[in-house]
């Protein structure tokens, strides 16, 4: 415990030092933890990979850090996200959320979302897994980008583009390519850490 006492203020003092992507706004230290140890980083987990589509649709039109902040408000009024329960919502319990939940109270993005979480499990009885379904618009494996700049960055792709069109022809909404695109980055299916991020490197 003593060794611990002495050497957090170094850890501290470290992490203050690491070289980050430009685009990280200074000041938020909730958002420098969100890069840190999740943006980028491979989910094959299937609630975790349904909160995060969920999360990147209500972000349309707004900025990550104003979904981020409400990010436990979206768990609590989305049952922590699991698909099946989220399937089973009732428009009473949508409308609760839409007049006093801690979320972007805007109608569409909220029924979707059980609209969206329909159509997330009858992916996963038909593939076994979101997981199995999801990861094959990239062979299987992360994409490492390694971009020298946020110019390099595209707004989407063509992988992105295929599993958009494959999405909304499965009934989904809020899953237009360039949402799709930025799902990709959260979830690790596509890493573009800047290069000279210490992200990038790991």
């Amino acid at each position: 415990m003593l060794f611990q006492r002495q050497s957090s203020p170094e850890r501290l003092k470290h992490v203050k030092r690491r070289t980050r992507c430009a685009w990280l706004p200074k000041g938020k230290p909730d958002y420098t933890h969100y890069h840190d140890t999740e943006w980028g980083r491979p989910v094959h987990d299937d609630r975790k990979l349904f909160e995060m589509l969920i999360l990147e649709g209500a972000q349309a039109g707004l900025s990550w850090y104003t979904i981020l902040k409400r990010r436990e408000g979206y768990r609590k009024a989305f049952k922590s996200f699991e698909p099946a329960k989220v399937a089973r919502m009732t428009d009473a319990h949508l409308q609760r959320v839409l007049a006093s939940g801690d979320v972007i109270r805007n109608r569409l993005k909220i029924f979707s979302t059980r609209k969206n979480a329909r159509v997330f499990v009858s992916i996963q009885k038909e593939f076994g897994s979101f997981d199995a379904y999801v990861w094959r618009f990239v062979g299987g494996k992360p994409k490492i980008n390694r971009p020298k700049t946020m110019k390099e960055i595209p707004p989407s792709t063509a992988e992105s583009d295929a599993l958009s069109k494959d999405l909304k022809k499965r009934g989904m909404s809020f899953v237009g390519s360039t949402i799709i695109y930025a799902y990709m980055q959260a979830v690790g299916m596509v890493n573009d850490h800047l290069w000279g991020c210490y992200r990038s490197r790991k």
